[in-house]
């Protein structure tokens, strides 16, 4: 029998979509096979964009969804599908979407986890509307025993399409590092989105502490904790990988209401304003940076003024304690000071090393401030590892 994990299903909004998206397509997260697409296929599933629904587009199918649709079944069994992350790591929950879907979406679901060194070779490629998995495809899945992974969702109803129901939220405490999912649905239908949100695990004892590294990128394990505003674009976005594909790609927040009036410069030609805005992150490991990108990309009427970063080391419990207090000023951590105050440029990739980084000894956390207010589109910290006692294990992400 498949193991279970503890499960809670999460009603609002739950704190696990502060972390980042596993399974997204531009993560790399791809679906290696399904049981069938006929309506639409299930790649849809790991789309960034939310779905979306046109009432007048008809495929020779059917109804064009912006989801994973089957047929309605007319032989024994349900439709199921394998999803490899893009970032392998752990799971803290997941995003079950069925908007679109109201009359015709899964009754209910459940979601399975392996960890797997290597797979027999999969090709999903093309339009697969009108498909169905082949007997050889079916064959080739079969070796991977997918049936007796880790149960991570049992069979849970779940809700229709609706704007205010479409979102099934599940949280898991499985603290086992994944790479692939089995999605089921029971027993047939369609679902639009699967956001699976985690912390990637990288292998870094396999690293040199002499090879510089993105320390904050999300395939290295980075990760935001906490943040002032997102009202445009998350700040999770800035550790994604490559850049930025569009101003939606980024962290962007609304304009600060306290602006001056008039704004004036000081001496350094750095605007003169009372507020900032703010995004804290956990590196994927501790480690001494060297150098810094900031990079604005797309954002060119919209850029921050001025940005600086501060830097800090956490014990897990000092960071969980910081996570309940959402970071307030008052109870806050030491911050040191790691890139002071500099004026950015629109639509620029911004670099920083030697005399502009300040030496701040080795960090396990930074936070990235900006004034007034904007959009970055990616923060890149280079440098090198360092390993201890303490961080040569897997590090347990702390509960937000």
């Amino acid at each position: 029998m498949a193991q279970r994990s503890i499960l809670k299903v999460s009603t609002g909004h739950p704190d696990f979509l502060q972390f980042n998206n596993l399974a997204c397509e531009t993560a790399g997260g791809k679906v290696i096979f399904a049981t069938d697409e006929w309506f639409a296929p299930a790649s849809n599933l790991l789309k960034r964009e939310p779905p979306q629904f046109i009432a007048s587009a008809f495929t020779q199918f059917g109804k064009w969804m912006d989801g994973w649709e089957t047929r309605r079944k007319r032989i024994p069994g349900h439709d199921w599908c394998i999803v490899q992350l893009g970032v392998p790591g752990v799971v803290h929950g997941f995003d079950v979407d069925t908007s679109f879907f109201t009359g015709n979406h899964a009754p209910s679901a459940s979601i399975q986890a392996a960890c797997l060194d290597e797979i027999p070779p999969f090709t999903l490629e093309g339009d697969r509307t009108g498909m169905a998995a082949t007997e050889d495809q079916f064959e080739s899945v079969a070796k991977l025993k997918s049936e007796m992974w880790e149960e991570l969702v049992p069979v849970t109803e779940l809700k229709p399409g609706y704007s205010d129901s479409c979102h099934n939220y599940f949280t898991v405490t499985s603290p086992r590092r994944f790479t692939h999912l089995r999605l089921n649905m029971f027993p047939d239908g369609g679902i639009a989105r699967l956001r699976v949100y985690g912390v990637g695990q990288k292998d870094w004892p396999g690293v040199s502490s002499q090879d510089p590294v993105d320390l904050i990128a999300l395939v290295n394990g980075g990760v935001c904790l906490g943040y002032s505003d997102a009202h445009f674009g998350h700040p999770r976005n800035m550790i994604g990988l490559g850049r930025a594909d569009n101003m939606g790609d980024g962290w962007e927040t609304a304009r600060r209401l306290d602006r001056p009036k008039v704004l004036k410069l000081d001496e350094m030609g750095i605007l003169q304003v009372p507020g900032y805005e703010w995004a804290v992150f956990r590196l994927g490991h501790p480690g001494i940076i060297s150098h810094i990108e900031v990079d604005t990309n797309h954002f060119k009427g919209n850029f921050p003024d001025s940005c600086k970063i501060e830097a800090c080391t956490l014990t897990p419990e000092e960071e969980e304690h910081f996570v309940r207090k959402k970071w307030s000023s008052d109870e806050g951590p030491k911050w040191r000071l790691l890139l002071p105050a500099q004026k950015l440029k629109p639509h620029h990739r911004h670099f920083y090393s030697g005399d502009a980084a300040l030496q701040c000894g080795t960090v396990s956390h930074i936070r990235l401030v900006i004034a007034p207010d904007g959009g970055v589109s990616r923060l890149r910290l280079w440098g090198c590892p360092v390993f201890s006692d303490s961080s040569a294990s897997p590090r347990l992400s702390s509960k937000l």
